[in-house]
């Protein structure tokens, strides 16, 4: 149990799959959330199950790839809560398609979402956090990441933008350090959430990639969600510039 009472926390990409799963992990250790994401009506709902629950929650509609509108809700946030301790990065596309066929608006759509929105959402909690002298925020990555991580057929804009998101957690984390802002990354495998329909839809590839995975299964979101909680609360004060995989055993096979 993490005690996150009187933090404020901004998850984005909430609205379904992991992202909604966070809200509701940081809401039970007492966080209040803001549930963002492009639909806000569907954060409402979101906010609604939480308050069900005796927590504290609120929805906007947040398109984090636009500047005005990531500071806009970041303002928002901290009229209505009066602070931001909280950042989780995790609004997020996937689009299979094989690189020859990528078009220029195809990569700039996944790039502008994955990894230019990460970066605007936290520059504008960065600059809430310095004030306050401490802050944390959490980036999600994938193994799909290159490097330390595996690359992909078929997505390489969406491996472009993970990679791009591992390589500036440790930057930033270098960089917010002094200003005592904990910067980590989170990279899962499988995750049951509405971004890998595309593979259950083929029992072939699912089949195949699971072959892959130790554990024989996919990961269910509330297995990320408690990493997410324990590096957004003070148990994981000395950890800054990681990238924690999630997978399975998929990196270890």
């Amino acid at each position: 149990m993490q005690n996150l009472k009187n933090k404020v926390a901004l998850i984005t990409g909430a609205r379904r799959g992991m992202g909604k799963s966070h809200a509701i992990a940081l809401a039970k250790q007492g966080a209040k959330v803001a549930v963002t994401d492009i639909n806000q009506d569907d954060c409402q709902k979101v906010v609604d199950e939480i308050k069900s629950s005796g927590g504290k929650a609120i929805a906007f509609k947040l398109d984090v790839s636009d500047k005005s509108e990531v500071d806009s809700v970041v303002a928002e946030i901290v009229k209505k809560f009066g602070q931001l301790d909280i950042l989780i990065n995790n609004a997020g596309i996937a689009q299979f398609k094989p690189f020859l066929e990528l078009s220029e608006e195809d990569w700039d759509r996944t790039i502008d979402i994955n990894l230019k929105g990460e970066f605007l959402c936290a520059q504008a909690a960065a600059k809430v956090m310095e004030k306050r002298k401490g802050g944390v925020i959490v980036n999600i990555a994938s193994v799909a990441m290159g490097q330390q991580g595996i690359g992909m057929s078929n997505i390489a804009h969406y491996c472009a933008s993970k990679g791009g998101i591992a390589a500036m957690t440790e930057a930033l984390a270098v960089e917010l350090a002094p200003f005592n802002i904990r910067v980590n990354a989170i990279a899962p495998g499988m995750i049951e959430t509405p971004m890998i329909d595309v593979v259950k839809s083929d029992p072939k590839m699912l089949k195949a990639m699971l072959q892959r995975v130790p554990l024989k299964r996919v990961g269910r979101p509330e297995e990320v969600s408690e990493l997410v909680v324990f590096l957004a609360s003070d148990s994981s004060s000395y950890m800054t510039g990681a990238v924690v995989i999630i997978d399975g055993g998929w990196l270890a096979t």
